[in-house]
C-alpha cells in the first residue's frame, strides 16, 4: 500500500540558504544544494547580493549542476528608496531594483523576492499614504520590467518591527492595486502573519489572487515542527483554498546565519545547529500538510489505484 512518503511531493518548495550559510559563495553552496535536491526541494533562496561584487556565471553553474533553481532577493538602502519624496533617491531605488532583475536573469532565476518598497528596519513612525503610493508606482513599473525578462517580482509583507509600510495581506492587496501592474505578486510569511494577522488562513485567502510565494517560518525562527504555528495546517488549508504557487522554508540560528545578518534580523539565539536537519524536518512537515489536503489525498488515491 502506498503512503504519502512513497510519492513525489508535487509542491514547488524553496529553502532559504541563510538557514545554513552566512556567505552564499558557489563553493559553500555546492554541498548544500546537493542535500536540498535529495530532499525534494526545487529551489533555493539567496540573500541579497551585490551584483557588482558577485560572479553571476559561477553562481549559475553551481545551481545548474545541482539541478536547482535560484531565487534572487533585493531591497533598498541609503540614498536608494522608491518611497522617498526626493526624485533622485526614488530613481536610485528603482535603478537598484532593475539591476536586481538583471542579476536574477544572469544567475538563472525566474523570481525576485525581497522588500522592494522601502528601507528595511525599525520604522521611525507610520508610513504616509503618499510614500505608500510612490513605492507602489515604482515597484509596479519594475515588476513589468521584470516580467518582460521572465522574472516574477514579489514583495514580502513584514511585521511592524521591521517596517510600517505593509504589515497585512489587506495592505498588500492595496499595494498591488495601486501599483497598476498585472505582474506584481505578494509574498506572505507565516512568521510575520503570526504577529500581524488575526486569521492566518483568512489572510492567505485575501491575498490569494495575487499570492506568488507563501513562506513557512515558525514563531521562534526554529524548525518548522517546533513553535506555535501549525505549519502543516497552514499548508493543508492553503492548498484546499486553491493556492497553487511556490512555497518557501525559512529559519534562522545566529551561529549559522552570521552576526551581520543576525543583527539585522534580530536573531540573538541558536534554536538549531543542524541546517540539514531543519531542511529534512521542514520537508516532513510540508509533506504532512500536503498529504492531509484534498490535493494530497487525491494523489495518494491515484497512486493506490495504480499500485
Amino acid at each position: 500500500m502506498n503512503s504519502s512518503l512513497d510519492l513525489e511531493l508535487d509542491l514547488d518548495l524553496a529553502f532559504h540558504v541563510s538557514i545554513a550559510l552566512a556567505d552564499a559563495t558557489p563553493a559553500a553552496l555546492a554541498p548544500l544544494l546537493g542535500e536540498l535536491r535529495a530532499l525534494e526541494y526545487r529551489r533555493a533562496v539567496l540573500p541579497p547580493l551585490d551584483p557588482s561584487q558577485t560572479d553571476a556565471a559561477a553562481l549559475r553553474r553551481v545551481f545548474e549542476e545541482a539541478e536547482l533553481v535560484p531565487i534572487a532577493m533585493t531591497g533598498q538602502g541609503p540614498g536608494a528608496d522608491v518611497s522617498s519624496e526626493d526624485d533622485g533617491e526614488r530613481r536610485a531605488g528603482a535603478a537598484v531594483l532593475r539591476d536586481a532583475v538583471d542579476f536574477a536573469t544572469a544567475i538563472g532565476s525566474d523570481q525576485l523576492n525581497g522588500v522592494p518598497y522601502g528601507r528595511f528596519g525599525p520604522p521611525g513612525g507610520p508610513t504616509s499614504g503618499a510614500a505608500f503610493a510612490r513605492a507602489a508606482a515604482e515597484v509596479g513599473a519594475v515588476a513589468d520590467y521584470a516580467a518582460g525578462k521572465g522574472v516574477a517580482m514579489t514583495f514580502e509583507v513584514l511585521n511592524r518591527y521591521e517596517t510600517s509600510a505593509i504589515n497585512t495581506a489587506e495592505q498588500a492587496v492595496e499595494f498591488v492595486e495601486l501599483s497598476g501592474s498585472e505582474n506584481l505578486r505578494i509574498h506572505l510569511d507565516t512568521f510575520h502573519m503570526a504577529i500581524e494577522e488575526a486569521d492566518m488562513a483568512g489572510a492567505i485567502r485575501t491575498a490569494l489572487p495575487k499570492l506568488g510565494y507563501l513562506e513557512l517560518g515558525q514563531s521562534a525562527r526554529g524548525a518548522l515542527s517546533t513553535g506555535v504555528v501549525d505549519i502543516a495546517g497552514v499548508v493543508r488549508q492553503a492548498l484546499d483554498d486553491g493556492y497553487t504557487g511556490r512555497w518557501g522554508v525559512e529559519a534562522f540560528s545566529r551561529p549559522l546565519v552570521g552576526s551581520a545578518a543576525g543583527d539585522m534580523l534580530a536573531i540573538w539565539r541558536a534554536p538549531f545547529d543542524d541546517a540539514q536537519g531543519v531542511a529534512a524536518d521542514a520537508a516532513r512537515v510540508v509533506r504532512k500538510g500536503w498529504s492531509e489536503s484534498a490535493r494530497g489525498r487525491r494523489a495518494q488515491r491515484l497512486a493506490r489505484s495504480h499500485g
